[in-house]
């Protein structure tokens, strides 16, 4: 079902052939000048626990680890850069890129992506809205992240509506009952919360984003069999969603940690995993290099 590369991701890019992958999602550091870092916890009953929740009960918290990394670059934009040729380079014709950001580098990453694919490649600024977390008491607390969506060629890129799923009118009884019933289609704003501290879905890296974010823009921007890519990869919650969705993933990290990670939550699709220079994935991948993503051959 697909690749784990733990290793440099120019490295890999620079392996890949041109128009190789259909899609591509990155969700790379955010430049926060920090050391992003996220305690890994479990909760169980306790009488004598240190915090009360539901009904009055007592519960005790256990900390189990704690993962980070320092999310600092002295020049992010010539980090990027070569990132983003490479990533242009690989897509199909018909091939689109997510540039997942937040406000500080957002304005920067745009002028930097319009270089790369052109002005005129840049379809959507997409806004992923939240509402979880500490409230700032000396400014509007800042609740989103952007989403930058290039095409490669912005005459001809894939956008299956009918893929979209569906969310609830705000007003149903103004619309009548069918189209209450229906749902309306998302604008470029997005409502959809953050990871539950408490949920199924936590693996407990630092700065996971939720699946269903990620669903929504694989299963309108490619099709069953394509080849998608992330590598800025993290928790794999991009490869989790192409899985899903009967795509197959190429995923990129350098740290150990995100590798271990996407090994135990990927494990039930197979993955191989690899370093940059290993044989195995390049002819794995070699297999399928029709346009679209689509297998070549027989089988």
């Amino acid at each position: 079902m697909g690749v784990i590369i733990h290793g440099d991701n120019l490295a890999v890019l620079r392996q890949l052939p041109d128009a190789a992958v259909r899609l591509i999602y990155i969700d790379p550091p955010f430049n926060t000048g920090k050391v992003q870092a996220r305690l890994t916890r479990r909760t169980i009953q306790d009488d004598a626990g240190d915090h009360t929740g539901f009904y009055g009960k007592r519960y005790r918290t256990i900390r189990l680890g704690r993962t980070s990394y320092a999310d600092i670059f002295d020049d992010y934009l010539a980090f990027l850069e070569p990132r983003l040729l490479e990533a242009r380079r690989v897509l199909t014709e018909d091939g689109s890129l997510f540039f997942h950001i937040d406000y500080r580098e957002a304005h920067y990453c745009k002028v930097l992506l319009d270089q790369v694919f052109g002005r005129a490649s840049f379809l959507n600024e997409i806004i992923w809205a939240y509402d979880y977390g500490a409230r700032s008491r000396r400014r509007w607390p800042a609740k989103h992240d952007t989403i930058l969506w290039y095409a490669r060629d912005p005459a001809r890129y894939v956008f299956r509506y009918a893929e979209m799923d569906r969310i609830p009118y705000m007003a149903p009884k103004l619309v009548g009952a069918d189209k209450a019933a229906r749902g309306k289609t998302p604008t470029d704003v997005w409502w959809h919360t953050i990871v539950s501290p408490n949920g199924r879905e936590k693996t407990g890296y630092p700065t996971q984003k939720p699946v269903g974010i990620l669903e929504r823009i694989v299963k309108v921007h490619s099709e069953p069999g394509d080849l998608l890519l992330d590598f800025f990869a993290g928790s794999g919650s991009f490869g989790e969603a192409a899985a899903r969705h009967g795509r197959e993933f190429l995923l990129v990290d350098s740290s150990r940690v995100a590798v271990g990670v996407m090994r135990r939550r990927l494990a039930r699709y197979e993955p191989l995993v690899a370093t940059p220079r290993a044989r195995g994935w390049r002819a794995q991948l070699s297999a399928r290099r029709a346009p679209g993503g689509r297998r070549s051959g027989g089988g």
